[in-house]
């Protein structure tokens, strides 16, 4: 499933800035998958998170979650949905930061 995130008008990040900004979004998913599913009974994982940009920074989340057929449950494309959400959250929360930083 892929979900772009909104845009966000910021500071001009720096490569480091933009590093965290995936890795915090990256964490947030996870956390949030983790947190409906159990980790064991997933078997495959892949969080892309990816920022460009500056002024405004565009987010673009995409997770692909797969489980054993077995697995009946769990609407897994409603999980992978509601984690993008918390990763735009978590990044949108960061940049903001970002800019209350800078404009002190």
């Amino acid at each position: 499933m892929k979900k772009p995130v909104g845009r966000n008008r910021t500071v001009e990040l720096t490569d480091e800035q933009l590093e965290e900004l995936c890795e915090i979004g990256e964490r947030a998913a996870k956390a949030y998958i983790h947190s409906r599913v159990h980790e064991k009974r997933i078997s495959r994982l892949d969080i892309t998170i990816e920022a460009e940009g500056s002024k405004p920074v565009t987010v673009n989340v995409e997770i692909e979650i797969g489980l054993p057929s077995t697995i009946k449950d769990v609407d897994i494309h409603q999980v992978a949905k509601e984690a993008a959400e918390k990763a735009l959250e978590a990044t949108n929360k960061y940049l903001r930061e970002l800019t209350c930083k800078s404009t002190k």
